[in-house]
């Protein structure tokens, strides 16, 4: 698939340090001293990237909103003063207008703005001509072309300092996780885009600080380029989401306990063995889809069967009779539930589609 900015061309790593890249700080800027003592520590713990919410504007009215311009200054003597560079969210022209006044280094684009790219193009008319790296969070809703979509109207206007945020996406019911990550959009992003960097935001997925050692340490097995947590002096009485911040202290525990491993293999006799076991997927992967073939010519037949006898498409208690069973199966062969109610509904989809095609020919 062409895609017309190569987005895969760029790379604002050196920009930002050495992987994996921690980009660390207080949900909101509360007040001079919150920012000055929060800042302070975490250059101590080897922090130079400060992240701090400046226009917080809420899901609902009636809760802070953060302090706006006010906090500027304090940012600015954060990076004067403790010699780190600073991050803000925006989400008008006008932020960004404000924000260069105080030598802000660098801009995200939240999740809200990011689903609209009536917003995302007015920002990224504003940002016209800036040098400053941009981060573009995921879209609140889970999807990766408005994702890609958002990143190429910035690249269009110029910026070259790009970078992505994933922060999961919303989710309708009960969940571990404050918004769930679904990792393969952000590694589908990563396959289209192979020099793009995608720092994970672990406390919006989380929303809660018990499983943010678990999410980070995922974000690094993946190999994304690092992290993008929220970190309070004292979480406890924090005006925004004090249930998902951390102390700078209990970020460096966090963040010691992370395992960084290799990107690419060295070993002669480790990559040896890695081919043969490459080899023997390829081969299960070519038997998987011929029995999917197959799977397919019967569907057709029954299609066609369907079509002569006027029956449905669709039969929910044969549906739920496979789901079921192959549940079972499932846990007997120790796969996950959702791995395979997935694989099942996407053969089910195929089989009706193809049905459909011919109940209309």
């Amino acid at each position: 698939m062409e895609y017309e900015i190569e987005l895969e061309k760029l790379d604002c790593t050196q920009e930002l340090g050495e992987k994996p890249v921690i980009v660390a700080g207080p949900c909101s800027a509360e007040s001079e001293e919150q920012v000055m003592e929060t800042a302070i520590k975490l250059k101590g713990i080897g922090i130079n990237l400060y992240r701090a919410g400046v226009w917080k504007p809420r899901t609902r009215p009636g809760s802070f909103e953060g302090m706006g311009s006010k906090a500027l200054p304090w940012l600015r003597k954060v990076k004067r003063e403790v010699g780190m560079k600073v991050a803000i969210e925006v989400a008008h022209p006008s932020h960004i207008f404000e924000a260069l006044k105080y030598d802000i280094d660098i801009f995200w684009i939240g999740a809200r703005t990011t689903v609209n790219p009536f917003l995302v193009q007015n920002l990224a008319d504003a940002m016209r001509g800036l040098d400053n790296p941009v981060f573009v969070k995921n879209p609140v809703n889970p999807d990766l072309n408005l994702w890609i979509g958002a990143l190429e109207r910035l690249n269009r206007a110029g910026i070259k300092k790009l970078a992505a945020l994933h922060r999961g996406f919303s989710y309708f019911g009960p969940n571990r996780y404050r918004n769930v990550p679904q990792w393969e959009i952000p590694i589908e992003l990563r396959r289209r885009f192979p020099k793009l960097p995608i720092l994970t935001d672990p406390s919006h997925i989380c929303g809660r600080r018990d499983l943010l050692q678990e999410v980070s340490q995922e974000a690094m097995d993946l190999n994304f380029t690092g992290l993008f947590i929220e970190s309070h002096i004292n979480p406890d009485v924090a005006l925004s989401d004090k249930e998902q911040q951390l102390t700078p202290d209990d970020l460096k525990i966090m963040l010691d306990k992370l395992v960084i491993r290799k990107a690419e293999v060295e070993d002669e006799k480790l990559l040896n063995t890695l081919k043969h076991l490459r080899k023997q997927i390829d081969l299960l992967d070519d038997e998987l889809m011929d029995v999917l073939e197959k799977r397919m010519r019967i569907s057709e037949k029954i299609g066609h069967y369907k079509k002569e006898h006027n029956i449905t498409i669709f039969q929910n208690v044969r549906w739920n009779e496979i789901v079921g069973k192959r549940l079972v199966q499932g846990h007997e062969k120790n796969m996950s539930e959702e791995f395979v109610d997935k694989v099942f509904r996407a053969i089910h989809q195929e089989s009706i589609k193809k049905q459909n095609k011919i109940m209309n020919e």
